[in-house]
């Protein structure tokens, strides 16, 4: 609470004060590192998932209550996209 020249009570909403304020978003949210880090989660994401869906597809394995074929064209392209992503997220947090 502030008080103006002729003694009135002003009251300040934080969200005003913080919208007047000469900040940048991005400086707050640092998004350049928040989106290299989501990249590289995406990524690790899905060569992890597809990995995984391989190699029980290899043992034999399937899902329980799961309908439908093993796919694996998909999951190798799947694989490789994820590849790319995850390597592009890694290389970008490191430079």
């Amino acid at each position: 609470m502030r008080y103006s020249v002729s003694g009135e009570r002003q009251y300040l909403s934080p969200v005003i004060t913080f919208l007047q304020a000469n900040t940048d978003i991005q400086e707050i949210l640092n998004l350049d590192l928040l989106l290299k880090q989501l990249a590289l989660a995406l990524g690790l994401a899905m060569v992890l998932g597809n990995g995984y869906a391989i190699y029980k597809n290899r043992k034999g394995q399937k899902p329980k209550d799961e309908e439908g074929e093993f796919r694996p064209g998909r999951a190798y392209w799947l694989l490789a996209v994820g590849v790319l992503i995850a390597l592009w997220g890694g290389i970008s947090l490191i430079a």
